[in-house]
């Protein structure tokens, strides 16, 4: 968005991103209560076709306007958090039977830096039980609908933040990856998903020595790319050697020259769907025509039966652990948890201690592959998920575990290296295919290169812009608007 092109005095506010309406605050043409007000009648009127919320709390979220601070980058904007991140006051659910009822008592360095930003937080986001699986149809909440076609997923485990932003509820919301999930649920939805590379970020109070801890990164799904950087800079890590520049910096310092290695067969050495290698081939000639030199290169490839089963150990080790707390005391602890994380959580407890260690090195050795790959380019290019939206129901929590894993595996064999390597990584709506969803490109870089990763997003929003895209979305659904 061009503000100073476009008089946003003048925009419907579903129309603007949180900048936009961060700066309408600023000037007094709307006041915080006012963005409230509406966020709250968009998320009322879109959830009962969407199901992205899992909770929502408008006493709160009044509660919080009345303590911001003035100087906050998104002064006033509301927004959503994921449902894996406590929030002192609001419901904390994770996507579990096993929570129902539960309310953080705290927060983090993490969401403290959020609320210095300024931002108020509405309610949480629907996400697959403990973030395990690649879609959002956790039995706690039930389906979670893709704004573009409500029979289809949102992907996951950010499938209620991806809705709630393609469709307009809050302009940006908060997300995790531990393999993609920020950025495959943004390739099914058409928005744009950022995540930063290792160590970036405050803390939300994950133990360093857990054992994802190294691959988890927390940040946003967004309507613009200047969104996606103002909220890496309020949440970045305090004494960074590197710290990201200011945005109006990043925009205004186009990559020129750039050497992308581009492939299209993912970790594991299979192909995507038809329609996503053409939007990869349809990226390529855009990179080309902004003067980036393109190189086939082969892309990673791991052993599925190293990496593979390395993160399948690791979350099986972590959902033994959460279940094992989360059931004290509680009656129905066995027949809660569903049955693809009880599985898990079986096997992680078959586990002997030392194959912890094991595998966070099978990850470390995995990750090597993909540094090895960017020596000798400056990104990587390729498909961010290898298939469009695919109908919901076909990968529930009752589905064949061996199916779910498969899926997963699946899903993640674009962006999971990125994660084990601990790179920055995005993924940009540049296209919608010819069956009218989205496709979106993944972009890796080396390790502290995320300022690169914006900057070329800024240049390739300028080039190929999706806002008009997903503001025309809005303008479609035949939902109230604010």
């Amino acid at each position: 968005m061009n503000v100073e092109q476009t008089d946003i005095t003048e925009l419907p506010l579903v129309d603007l991103d949180a900048t936009a309406q961060a700066e309408m605050v600023r000037s007094g043409a709307v006041t915080p209560m006012e963005l409230l007000q509406a966020a709250i009648g968009r998320c009322e009127a879109l959830n009962p076709a969407l199901n992205a919320l899992a909770s929502l709390d408008a006493d709160i979220a009044r509660q919080r306007i009345e303590q911001l601070a003035p100087d906050g980058v998104f002064h006033g904007v509301p927004t959503l958090l994921k449902d894996l991140l406590a929030y002192p006051g609001l419901p904390i659910g994770l996507g579990s039977r096993l929570m129902a009822g539960h309310v953080a008592p705290q927060g983090s360095a993490y969401t403290e830096a959020l609320d210095a930003a300024g931002l108020v937080m509405l309610g949480k986001t629907t996400t697959s039980e403990f973030g395990l699986l690649g879609t959002t149809e956790p039995l706690a909440t039930g389906a979670t609908r893709n704004p573009w076609d409500v029979t289809r997923s949102t992907g996951g485990s950010s499938g209620g933040a991806a809705a709630a932003v393609a469709s307009g509820m809050v302009p940006v919301a908060h997300a995790s990856d531990g393999g993609g999930s920020i950025r495959g649920p943004a390739a099914l939805c058409g928005v744009f998903g950022f995540k930063p590379g290792r160590g970036r970020t405050r803390s939300t109070g994950i133990p360093p020595e857990a054992p994802l801890a190294g691959i988890l990164s927390d940040h946003c799904l967004s309507r613009t790319v200047r969104d996606s950087a103002n909220w890496l800079r309020a949440t970045e890590a305090e004494g960074l050697s590197d710290p990201l520049p200011e945005t109006a910096a990043l925009e205004s310092d186009p990559p020129a020259g750039l050497r992308i290695g581009w492939f299209a067969r993912d970790c594991f050495g299979e192909s995507p769907e038809p329609e996503v290698l053409e939007g990869l081939e349809r990226t390529v000639a855009l990179c080309r025509s902004l003067c980036h030199h393109l190189v086939p290169v082969e892309g990673p490839r791991l052993d599925r039966a190293v990496a593979g089963q390395a993160m399948f150990d690791l979350m099986a080790v972590t959902a033994a652990g959460m279940i094992d707390m989360l059931a004290s005391g509680c009656e129905d602890a066995d027949d809660l948890p569903e049955p693809y994380t009880r599985w898990l959580a079986d096997h992680g407890r078959g586990l002997p201690p030392s194959r912890i260690g094991a595998a966070m090195q099978e990850i470390t050795v995995s990750g090597a592959v993909l540094t090895g790959c960017l020596e000798g380019v400056d990104l990587l290019l390729s498909p961010t998920i290898p298939f469009t939206a695919f109908p919901l129901g076909e990968f529930t929590p009752g589905t064949a575990n061996a199916v779910l894993r498969a899926h997963f595996e699946r899903s993640a064999a674009y962006t999971a290296p990125a994660s084990l390597a601990g790179c920055p990584a995005m993924s940009v709506p540049l296209h919608v295919g010819a069956s009218g969803l989205p496709v979106d490109s993944h972009f890796t870089a080396p390790v502290g290169s995320d300022a690169l990763l914006f900057r070329l997003a800024f240049q390739l929003e300028r080039a190929a812009p999706w806002l008009p895209r997903l503001q025309a979305l809005s303008r479609r659904l035949a939902w109230r608007r604010s």
